[in-house]
C-alpha cells in the first residue's frame, strides 16, 4: 500500500494474531505496568505537521524476546476538531496499527498490548518511524478533519513517565463528564465495530450507563464519533422498544445485534452476567466471573497478577469469556461501567459482588455503597474459596443469605433461576462413526468438576474437586 515501508497496510492484516514464538519485540502488555496511548487536540502552531518522534530506545535497539515499556502520543490540529473527540481518535490507533502487517495491537488506553513480528521486523520494519508513517497517512486518508498531525513514540525516559501521567488524568477528566446521564434519558445507543475483526460476533453497544467493554468509549464519545464519520466503525443504534427494564433489553439493540452477528447473537441484556449477557471481544478492561461455591462474583482486571480467588488467572478467564459468545457468568466489561446503577442489576449489583482485587477496590472508593464495601473480599482477604467463603460469613455478605445445605435428594441450586454451565461454546466439533457433529452454542452442566494433574487418576488424591 505504501512503497517506502517494507510491508503492507491494509485491511486484510486487521485481526492477526502474533503468538509469543513469533514476536520480535512486544510493548506495553500484561507484565509493564506502564503503558498509554493518546490524542491530544492542540492550537494549529503547536504541530510541526508530520513529524515524528522517538523517545527512548527505537524498534531495532530493543532486545529481541523482551517486553518493553510503551506509549503512543498523537498530537493533532484542525478547525472542525475538538477536545470532545480525542477519546474517538486514540481508538484509531488500534484500528491502524493492525493494518501494518506483523503488528499486532491490542486492547486500549492504560492497558496497550503491541507485537511485532520476527518476519516484518526481518523485511525491514525496524523503526517506528515507518510504523509512525503509516499511522499519519492513514488518519488523513479517513478523517479529513485532520488538518495537522505529529507523532511520539516512547519506550523509556522520564518524559514517557511524565507523559503517563498527563494519560491517566486525561482519561479521568474525560470518563467524569459522561456520569450522570441516564439510558432512559436518550433515544439512541452507539455501536462500535473496531474489535469484530478479532471477535466477528461481538456485538459492542455503547449507551449512557454502560462504557464500551474497553473503557475507552463513553456515549458522548460515540455521538461525537458517529457525527464525524457517519461511514465509520462507530454508528448509531435506535434503542427502539424497551422490552425488559430489569435485564436492560432493547428491541433496536436486539435487531442490531442480529444483523450485526448475522444471526449469532439474537437477543443481548445489557444489565446481566446471564441468559443474553453484552458479547465479549477480548478488549475488555476487567472480567466479572461467577463463582458457583460462594453464588457470587468475582471482579479481575488485567493489571491483576497471578490467579485469582478461584484459582484462574486473568489470561485464564479472558479464554472463557472473549470471542464474541454470551457465556452464561462471564463478562467483559470496562471498569466505568462499575460505576453505574446498572453495573449487573438484574444480577444484585454490587450485592452480588464478593471478591476483587484490592486495587479495583481502592480506585472505586466511594462508588461502592458502604454498607457492602466491608464485606467485599480482596486478595488481601481471601486467595481460595474456602477462606472466601469464611471472609462473607465473618462480614454477613449478602450471598451469604442465598447460602443453604440441600437434602441429599435435592438438586444443588446457585441462586439463579437457572444453572450456570461450567463450559460453553461457540462451536463445539465431535467425531462419531465417522461423521463430524457440529454443536453450535453449545453449554456443558455438571454436579461436580473436578480438576486433576495430566494423567492424574480420579480415584486417588491430588485431584480438587469444585
Amino acid at each position: 500500500m505504501f512503497k517506502d515501508i517494507p510491508v503492507e497496510v491494509g485491511l486484510v492484516y486487521e485481526g492477526e494474531r502474533i503468538r509469543k514464538e513469533d514476536m520480535r519485540v512486544e510493548l506495553g502488555g500484561p507484565k509493564v505496568s506502564e503503558k498509554f496511548e493518546l490524542v491530544l487536540v492542540k492550537k494549529s502552531e503547536e504541530i510541526n505537521d508530520g513529524e515524528i518522534k522517538v523517545i527512548g530506545q527505537d524498534l531495532f535497539e530493543l532486545l529481541e524476546g523482551k517486553t518493553h515499556p510503551f506509549g503512543i502520543l498523537v498530537e493533532v490540529s484542525g478547525a472542525k476538531l475538538e477536545e470532545d473527540l480525542e477519546g474517538v481518535l486514540e481508538r484509531r490507533v488500534h484500528e491502524y496499527m493492525n493494518y501494518i502487517q506483523g503488528v499486532m495491537h491490542l486492547n486500549q488506553r492504560y492497558d496497550i498490548w503491541v507485537r511485532v513480528s520476527k518476519k516484518s521486523f526481518a523485511r525491514g520494519l525496524n523503526s517506528f518511524h515507518q510504523i509512525g508513517s503509516a499511522l499519519i497517512r492513514l488518519y488523513r486518508s479517513e478523517l479529513p478533519i485532520i488538518e495537522k498531525i505529529q507523532l511520539t513514540f516512547f519506550t523509556g525516559e522520564e518524559e514517557f513517565l511524565n507523559y503517563y501521567r498527563i494519560a491517566r488524568d486525561r482519561y479521568e477528566t474525560r470518563d467524569a463528564r459522561a456520569r450522570g446521564l441516564l439510558d432512559e434519558e436518550v433515544d439512541t445507543f452507539y455501536g462500535c465495530a473496531l474489535c469484530q475483526s478479532f471477535a466477528p460476533s461481538h456485538i459492542c453497544v455503547i449507551t449512557p450507563q454502560r462504557y464500551a467493554n474497553c473503557g475507552a468509549i463513553s456515549w458522548f464519545d460515540g455521538r461525537a464519533a458517529a457525527r464525524m464519520d457517519p461511514d465509520g466503525p462507530i454508528f448509531p443504534i435506535a434503542k427502539g422498544e424497551y422490552l425488559d427494564p430489569e435485564h436492560g433489553e432493547y428491541a433496536g439493540v436486539n435487531d442490531h445485534a442480529s444483523s450485526r452477528s448475522m444471526g449469532e447473537i439474537n437477543r443481548v441484556w445489557l444489565y446481566s452476567a446471564f441468559g443474553y449477557p453484552h458479547t465479549s471481544c477480548g478488549c475488555f478492561e476487567a472480567i466479572a466471573f461467577y463463582i458457583p461455591e460462594v453464588e457470587g462474583f468475582g471482579i479481575v482486571h488485567r493489571r491483576f497478577a497471578g490467579s485469582t480467588v478461584n484459582g484462574l488467572p486473568f489470561s485464564t478467564l479472558a479464554d472463557s469469556t472473549a470471542g464474541g459468545r454470551q457465556v452464561d457468568g462471564f463478562h467483559g466489561i470496562s471498569l466505568e461501567y462499575m460505576r453505574s446503577v446498572r453495573f449487573l442489576q438484574a444480577d444484585g449489583g454490587w450485592n452480588c459482588v464478593v471478591w476483587m482485587p484490592a486495587e479495583i477496590k481502592e480506585q472505586l472508593a466511594g462508588v461502592i455503597p458502604e454498607e457492602i464495601a466491608h464485606a467485599i473480599a480482596t486478595e488481601q482477604d481471601a486467595m481460595d474459596i474456602d477462606s472466601l467463603r469464611s471472609f462473607l460469613s465473618g462480614n454477613k455478605h449478602p450471598v451469604v443469605l442465598k447460602w443453604s445445605q440441600p437434602e441429599e435428594s435435592e438438586e444443588p441450586t446457585h441462586g439463579f433461576d437457572t444453572p450456570s454451565p461450567v463450559m460453553s461454546f461457540g462451536e463445539l466439533p465431535l467425531m462419531a462413526g465417522g461423521v463430524k457433529i457440529i454443536l453450535k452454542n453449545a453449554k456443558i452442566y455438571a454436579e461436580r468438576v473436578i480438576i486433576q494433574p495430566a494423567g492424574g487418576n480420579p480415584r486417588k488424591p491430588g485431584g480438587k474437586d469444585v
